[in-house]
């Protein structure tokens, strides 16, 4: 066939044929694709998983984890509250021996 000659018609009398031949292995490429898919997936994940952070995503993270102060006054009255309740000092002690009961 010569380019200039071709019509609308043939083209789609060629795309007929080869889908009707690519019909009989549907089964096959529907699983090849799925495997293909999958896969993809298990490469993703698996890439995804052996991810390193970055150091700016871990100096974030350990800026933001700052352990907090406590205000002098306020530990010395609570101690001063747990030194004269008798009931507050005996939760303290129980808690201290034992802090799964």
């Amino acid at each position: 066939m010569n380019s200039k000659n071709i019509s609308l018609s043939q083209i789609r009398d060629v795309a007929i044929g080869y889908l009707q031949q690519a019909e009989r292995y549907s089964l096959i490429l529907f699983i090849g694709l799925v495997v293909i898919v999958y896969g993809f997936v298990l490469f993703r994940i698996n890439s995804l998983n052996n991810a390193q952070p970055s150091e700016a995503t871990i100096s974030s993270k350990v800026e933001a984890g700052k352990t907090l102060r406590i205000d002098p006054k306020v530990v010395q009255q609570l101690q001063s509250l747990q030194d004269n309740s008798v009931s507050v000092k005996t939760l303290f002690n129980q808690a201290r021996d034992n802090p799964f009961q």
